[in-house]
């Protein structure tokens, strides 16, 4: 609507710095040129941060990877990542998607009564196999569901959301095998997938998990709130959603990019670090051990998750020193005088691409703003003049 706003007013040209999607210039009918504060925060850093060649980029939520990733190897600096585990306890739409997948068998089972391994759901039926008696193979009834999403029965043991030419996988000649020949070809399968593989003695990422409790790291003796993360109460699965996952429907496309089912927005994402009865499980992925660590994201609107990565680094990661950077500053409500308090918090470094109070910046002294009006000038200057855009997205050494 911003987009269709701006045309009829009659803009002919936008530009912008660092969209939260960068999909969003196509709802333009202009041209659009989304200029990125990147260059301009690597050469701060380049410039003002001890030893910065030994830092670490970290991303506080998964949604903010490829931004620290194109930061970091603009840098030449490891990355890592901190994320809060919102997993749900077991349900049915999980077990029916796993239950089987296009084209495969199920994987033998060996049967208690009759010692033996059973390749089929419905060869066994009170410890004798369900062949016929003229030999047939049994057939396997599992549940899929036609185009429409409804369920419907399929003998040949597939799923299938239309008709296919594709044969399907043949099936064993018997139905019953003892359980050494099982084991035998098990094996055979594991030495021709370690044929593929390639070993070696790297050591594996460092992993470190903290418990979050209202939004700090807590000793693991800490007494744990009434409930958690993963037992909240979560509403009833409607019996519809069941069906659509036994046809492994995939999840309807976000206008901006990515899935429907987006994560939580940084307001929602702090009500629920803050309340007082949910304890939530961090984890750090990466090594940040006496090193300095760059916090990154594109905005900074409210400090619950911004807090919480900077406590888990330090008190969990023993980091030396924190800057969080981002482009834009918003610092909603007291989000800069609570980032100011924090002890794990060493700079707040953001550009001058939103306005910051006088008063709220004299007060932080945390807090560095980079000036983005050289950047500007220079894009409208080369859009007037006719000249290229691509010198303003370059990384230019000191």
């Amino acid at each position: 609507m911003l987009a269709n706003l701006l045309g009829v007013a009659g803009v002919k040209h936008v530009i912008t710095v660092d969209l939260h999607a960068s999909q969003m210039q196509g709802f333009f009918k202009c041209p659009v040129d989304n200029l990125h504060a990147e260059p301009l925060i690597a050469r701060w850093i380049r410039r003002n941060v001890p030893r910065w060649q030994e830092a670490v980029v970290v991303s506080k939520n998964a949604g903010g990877t490829k931004r620290v990733t194109s930061l970091a190897d603009a840098l030449k600096l490891n990355f890592g990542m901190v994320t809060t585990d919102k997993k749900r306890g077991p349900n049915m739409s999980a077990s029916m998607i796993s239950y089987a997948f296009d084209g495969m068998e199920r994987q033998p089972v060996l049967d208690p009564i009759s010692n033996q391994v059973r390749t089929n759901s419905s060869e066994l039926e009170n410890g004798t196999p369900a062949a016929a008696a003229d030999g047939a193979q049994p057939q396997d009834a599992r549940s899929a569901a036609d185009a429409q999403g409804s369920p419907r029965l399929r003998a040949n043991g597939t799923h299938s959301r239309g008709p296919s030419n594709r044969k399907s996988p043949p099936r064993r000649s018997q139905t019953t095998l003892s359980q050494s020949s099982i084991i035998d070809e098990l094996d055979e399968d594991l030495d021709d997938e370690a044929d593929g593989l390639e070993y070696n003695d790297q050591r594996a990422h460092e992993v470190t998990h903290g418990r979050l409790v209202q939004g700090h790291i807590v000793p693991d003796d800490f007494p744990s709130p009434a409930t958690s993360a993963a037992d909240t109460n979560l509403p009833e699965e409607d019996p519809m959603m069941l069906s659509h996952a036994s046809s492994f429907f995939a999840p309807q496309p976000h206008a901006l990019g990515g899935s429907g089912d987006a994560g939580a927005s940084s307001d929602e994402e702090d009500d629920i670090l803050k309340d007082p009865k949910v304890e939530h499980m961090i984890t750090l992925v990466g090594d940040v051990k006496d090193r300095t660590v760059f916090i990154v994201d594109d905005m900074i609107d409210k400090p619950g998750s911004w807090i919480a990565a900077a406590e888990t680094v330090v008190k969990r990661g023993r980091a030396s020193k924190v800057y969080c950077i981002a482009t834009h500053g918003v610092f909603g409500g007291d989000c800069l005088e609570q980032m100011q308090a924090c002890d794990c918090i060493d700079n707040i470094v953001v550009t001058n691409s939103y306005p910051i109070p006088a008063h709220k910046a004299h007060d932080a002294s945390k807090l560095v703003v980079l000036d983005l009006s050289f950047l500007l000038a220079e894009a409208i200057r080369r859009n007037h003049y006719g000249e290229s855009m691509s010198p303003l997205f370059q990384h230019l050494m000191d």
